[in-house]
């Protein structure tokens, strides 16, 4: 059974933090908000993790994963950003977007897509999220929990316990977050290319 916790969305209590972290650092899978709908995640390099989220939402090798980034210097470390992609990104985060880049050697293999070498990332704009990442010190890999077969993201952490309470280890209960997932811009040719209209505003990249 998953482990539950109810956290504050404005004033997320450090000890509930402080055992998220630490159950995410020993292997758990967990489901928690974003400023984009719920998402799933696990720590940088569980192999086991991202099997698992696959087997979740039924994802092929494809899929590109997102790594959930606290601020724009930890997204920096994993991703190469030059100088026109920089000033776009920089000025879009934290918000509601993911970035597709060229991965950087600090991203394992199993992360990036087979051919292109490249990973996903964002910084939400999300209290929970943020205190997570701060507490964590490092990425968490994500996937949107969006379920095989369904048009919309589930919103609310009990209904999460509820249907998923044998496949995940955690679910952070912060209130609704919305249905609507990030937009998603590809960087890696060094033009925008919109793969996805989601929740952030695609004007900028047009």
């Amino acid at each position: 059974m998953a482990k539950y916790f109810d956290v504050h969305p404005d004033n997320p209590q450090a000890r509930s933090i402080g055992q998220v972290a630490d159950a995410v650092r020993s292997g758990a899978l967990i489901a928690y908000p974003t400023d984009s709908c719920y998402a799933l995640g696990c720590r940088l390099g569980s192999r086991d993790g991202m099997d698992r989220i696959r087997s979740i939402r039924r994802l092929d090798d494809r899929h590109h994963f997102t790594l959930m980034c606290r601020d724009f210097a930890q997204l920096g470390q994993f991703v190469r950003v030059d100088n026109d992609v920089f000033r776009a990104v920089k000025a879009s985060t934290p918000g509601s977007y993911t970035f597709i880049l060229p991965a950087t050697r600090e991203v394992p293999r199993m992360l990036q897509h087979p051919k292109k070498k490249t990973v996903g990332v964002r910084i939400p704009d999300h209290v929970v999220t943020q205190a997570l990442l701060a507490e964590l010190g490092e990425p968490l890999v994500s996937s949107t929990l969006l379920l095989p077969d369904e048009e919309e993201p589930m919103t609310q952490g009990w209904e999460i316990k509820d249907r998923l309470d044998h496949v995940v280890d955690a679910v952070v209960d912060s209130g609704d977050c919305g249905t609507e997932p990030t937009t998603v811009v590809d960087f890696s040719s060094g033009e925008a290319e919109i793969v996805r209209r989601g929740a952030g505003d695609t004007d900028r990249f047009e």
